[in-house]
């Protein structure tokens, strides 16, 4: 008994140390799917006491997958962009028990693009006048790719009437004649196309209704873009493409035109490229909206009228914003950072006119040293000349001429440079200051120049303070010590060539 006990409680030990793992559909590519396709398994587990499932990363993918292990998946179409053809999603799975064992995996779901056939809603009738040039267009939003691929129309040539023509771009042309337009009063036409995406090939088929028109319809008119409202920036160009029809015949439209709520908008800006298609374009300018307004609400109305005054009109509200004007800021801010580069290079130029002064002087004063002493010898008062004897052996005396008074002799020393001009001390003082001042404005100027040469980069900040950092040494208060002329302009006319020459990061825009 105590046998059977203690193997109990050893198989027991051992199996809660056994690691238990998730078990996951056992097919090939069970996680490959494409769009559309419902994937539906049971997630379990190795151990026999079931667990507690969840699932994590599968937020905003509209994924089912309940404690129990149950996941459905359909991905949605346009999940995978018709560009990506693939995309991955990555899932955590996890399994919990009740004694607080948990197991997780990690699970790749790879899904295709599926390409899906045009869509086709039943179009608007094709209504035609006899021996008019008819034209109707199949319209955008009737015929849809959902996926937004490139569409082209086509037709069996065989069952087209006489004079019928479908180009591979959904215009629908067609001149009946008298007896054509006369079958159409009791037997209207169904002409059939058909729809093909690009480059995939999916077709769908459609049918154009085309009747004899017998009421006075009013034209039709379609505006793209579609919205009422438009936002938009004072430079930012406001464009609209009108495109209009009349069941009567196109040549039926009397005139196309827009009324504003302001008057400022020039009627010229609507211009006609052809009698069934118009566009609009206008740009509101910086200063149509005061900045004490911040925007302003304009009311387009465009209109059609046929000959038989029958209307139709499209509203359009548009929301101009107050937008600062970057042109001629970006303007503003190149005049200062260029007038900053002129003032660096003529300071510049300045103090190297004043080095090459400042090196003959000292020059000069060099050469002036070599002779610098001077000696000086005068005669004192003299006596006039008197004999004087001398005695060399007792009785015997030699008698020689004597000149009396005094010699002076003078040694000077006189320092050339203080008869020249300054002293050399001071030459190379001002040299000293004149070679610091430049190479800080040539350091600093080269700096802003590289800095600032992006328009971007100007209207930063930082642009000001930049400038602020030469101020200082172009107003350098030891400027004073090295004496320049003051009756120079600071500001100096320059060309771009000669800024660059000095500071060759200039940008000239």
């Amino acid at each position: 008994m105590r046998k059977l006990l203690f193997f109990g409680f050893f198989w027991l030990s051992a199996s809660l140390l056994i690691a238990q793992q998730l078990v996951f559909p056992d097919r090939p590519d069970w996680n490959v799917l494409a769009e559309g396709e419902e994937l539906n398994f049971f997630v379990t587990t190795t151990d026999s006491i079931m667990a507690h499932y969840s699932l994590e990363g599968a937020e905003d993918q509209k994924i089912q997958f309940d404690s129990l292990g149950h996941f459905f998946w359909q991905p949605v179409f346009g999940f995978v962009s018709r560009l990506e053809k693939q995309k991955q999603i990555v899932l955590i799975f996890q399994g919990e028990w009740s004694d607080g064992r948990r197991v997780r995996e990690q699970i790749t779901f790879t899904v295709y693009h599926k390409n899906r056939p045009p869509s086709v809603e039943d179009l608007p009738v094709f209504y035609v006048r006899q021996s008019t040039s008819n034209r109707y267009q199949i319209p955008s939003e009737y015929v849809i790719d959902p996926d937004g691929d490139p569409l082209v129309f086509k037709t069996n040539p065989s069952q087209l009437p006489e004079g019928v023509n479908l180009s591979s771009l959904g215009l629908l042309t067609w001149t009946p004649s008298r007896n054509q337009f006369n079958s159409l009063k009791n037997n209207p036409l169904t002409l059939e196309f058909v729809a093909q995406d690009q480059p995939h090939k999916a077709e769908s088929t459609g049918k154009i209704k085309i009747a004899q028109t017998q009421l006075d319809l009013p034209p039709e008119m379609l505006l793209v873009p579609g919205d009422t409202i438009v936002t938009a920036k004072e430079d930012q160009l406001i464009n609209f493409k009108v495109y209009t029809s009349d069941p009567n015949g196109d040549e039926n439209i009397s005139s196309v035109g827009f009324i504003s709520s302001d008057a400022r908008i020039p009627n010229n800006s609507l211009k006609e490229n052809s009698s069934v298609q118009h566009e609009f374009t206008w740009t509101p300018g910086y200063d149509f909206v005061e900045e004490v307004e911040k925007s302003k609400n304009i009311v387009l109305t465009f209109f059609a009228i046929d000959k038989s005054s029958n209307r139709v009109q499209r509203k359009v509200t548009l929301k101009i914003l107050d937008t600062e004007n970057l042109d001629e800021k970006d303007k503003l801010l190149y005049l200062k950072y260029r007038a900053s580069l002129v003032q660096a290079k003529a300071m510049i130029d300045q103090l190297d006119e004043n080095h090459d002064k400042l090196t003959k002087a000292y020059k000069q004063a060099k050469k002036g040293k070599k002779n610098r002493s001077i000696l000086n010898a005068s005669l004192g008062a003299t006596t006039g000349l008197s004999p004087v004897a001398f005695a060399n052996d007792p009785g015997t005396y030699k008698t020689v001429s004597a000149i009396g008074g005094t010699t002076v002799l003078t040694m000077g020393t006189l320092e050339a440079t203080e008869v020249i001009g300054k002293s050399k001390s001071d030459i190379l003082e001002k040299m000293k200051i004149n070679v610091e001042i430049r190479n800080q404005l040539q350091i600093e100027g080269d700096n802003f120049a590289r800095k600032n040469a992006l328009k971007s980069a100007r209207r930063s900040k930082e642009f000001d303070a930049d400038r602020d950092k030469l101020l200082p040494i172009i107003n350098n208060q030891k400027l004073v010590i090295l004496e320049l002329d003051a009756s120079r302009s600071s500001n100096p006319k320059l060309d771009n060539k000669a800024i660059k020459k000095t500071f060759p990061d200039f940008s000239e825009e």
